[in-house]
């Protein structure tokens, strides 16, 4: 077998690509842990201002779907200097917010420029990688790393500066990696590519439909899963720590940190795995485990206990996110993959978007969030069944990507 060698452009979209991946997160993730000093400035409770991100979360994920179709059909490259930019700004304009409505504005901007990252950074990804389980498990590593600093950033600046700040800042260094990626272009180092740099077999038309509608019911379970865990994870720590930290803001964005910090290292793991074993295989271990997990979190109340199961929770929901996508990227042909990926992402973040109003409600009638744990533990258990009957990837899988020479680092 011969080498496949990286050129400088496929390395900076890749890092680009990363990057970007980690700030789709974290730009998306600031308001959970800023509403909790808005409930004290703004007089108002915990489901009424957790509300005002619904629009932002639903076209996170609705606008996927004519994003990826921009990318396929016009630039990925132009579409992903528009996401730099258009969601750094945004996310300054929800700084400078004056009233409830002008945040919920703020951040439907925000929520619609950073749905561009996932259909088109990660086909962008997959065509310019040599190994896809490794380029996906480091790529997911970013993405868990947005996640974990989201929370922190947000209550740092928010308890060091104002709340403005957690937005104002972190969305001017998100416009200048788009200026950075858009000098690259101009300069010629990074180049658009209408190719896989590694092609892969064609998948049988009958596979690539079943594998397309039976992952759209896991997606859809497991978006809801990892919208609600993200949105809730915060609101469950400040509960939790009251009385044991002076500054609920900052602690319960320390402890979400923590959790996604700890799951970081799935993304990887993830990743590696699917280049070993058959990713249908590491798919339906992530569901197997995580779903008795979550209806354990609906026992306990103690944070002592609940941090460890919601840790090894999302470790598994983690785990599974490169299969997930690699599984999508394996059926589909590759001038269509943008597209299918933000047909994934307007099921797996849009819709799941539905969890927030959920949340909001469960939170604010009960004081707590045992039934969303048990709502969460039946949509698993519902995502674990539907796995097993998707098709073989490893029959008509290229042969181990695992063992394409990589270039020294």
């Amino acid at each position: 077998m011969g080498t496949i060698m990286r050129t400088p452009s496929a390395w900076l979209a890749q890092a680009f690509s990363n990057v970007g991946h980690s700030y789709s997160h974290i730009l998306t993730i600031l308001y959970p842990t800023v509403v909790l000093a808005l409930e004290r400035e703004w007089s108002m409770s915990y489901g009424e201002l957790i509300g005002l991100m619904l629009a932002g979360q639903i076209l996170f994920g609705a606008a996927a779907l004519p994003a990826g179709w921009l990318g396929d059909r016009w630039s990925m490259l132009a579409m992903m200097v528009l996401f730099f930019l258009g969601s750094g700004v945004a996310a300054i304009l929800t700084g400078l917010s004056r009233n409830p409505l002008e945040i919920a504005l703020g951040l439907a901007l925000v929520g619609t420029f950073a749905s561009i990252y996932h259909p088109v950074g990660m086909a962008w990804l997959v065509r310019e990688a040599v190994n896809r389980g490794k380029a996906l498990g480091i790529n997911g590593i970013f993405g868990a790393v947005g996640l974990a600093s989201g929370p922190i950033i947000a209550g740092v600046l928010t308890d060091m500066i104002s709340w403005r700040a957690a937005f104002i800042i972190p969305g001017a260094t998100a416009a200048l990696f788009g200026i950075a990626l858009a000098m690259v272009w101009a300069l010629g180092l990074v180049r658009e590519s209408k190719a896989d740099i590694k092609p892969q077999p064609a998948p049988a038309r009958g596979d690539a439909v079943r594998a397309f509608v039976i992952l759209s019911v896991t997606m859809l379970c497991t978006g809801f899963l990892s919208s609600a865990y993200m949105v809730a994870l915060p609101k469950i720590f400040a509960d939790g720590l009251k009385g044991v930290t002076s500054s609920a803001v900052l602690g319960a964005g320390a402890m979400v940190t923590v959790v996604y910090l700890f799951g970081g290292l799935a993304q990887y793991v993830g990743g590696r795995l699917c280049d070993r074993f058959p990713m249908k295989n590491v798919y339906i271990v992530g569901a197997a485990v995580q779903t008795p997990l979550l209806f354990a979190s609906a026992m306990v109340d103690s944070i002592a206990l609940l941090l460890p199961l919601l840790m090894t929770t999302v470790f598994f929901q983690i785990v599974a996110n490169p299969a997930e996508n690699g599984l999508l990227a394996h059926f589909t042909p590759g001038k269509w993959r943008a597209t299918a990926y933000g047909a994934k992402f307007v099921l797996a973040l849009g819709v799941a978007a539905l969890a927030i109003p959920a949340i909001g409600w469960i939170h604010d009638t009960t004081g707590g969030f045992t039934p969303l744990y048990l709502i969460a533990g039946s949509l698993s258990a519902i995502a674990l069944t539907a796995s097993f009957l998707l098709p073989n990837d490893r029959a008509t899988k290229e042969p181990a990507l695992a063992a394409v020479p990589q270039p020294a680092e």
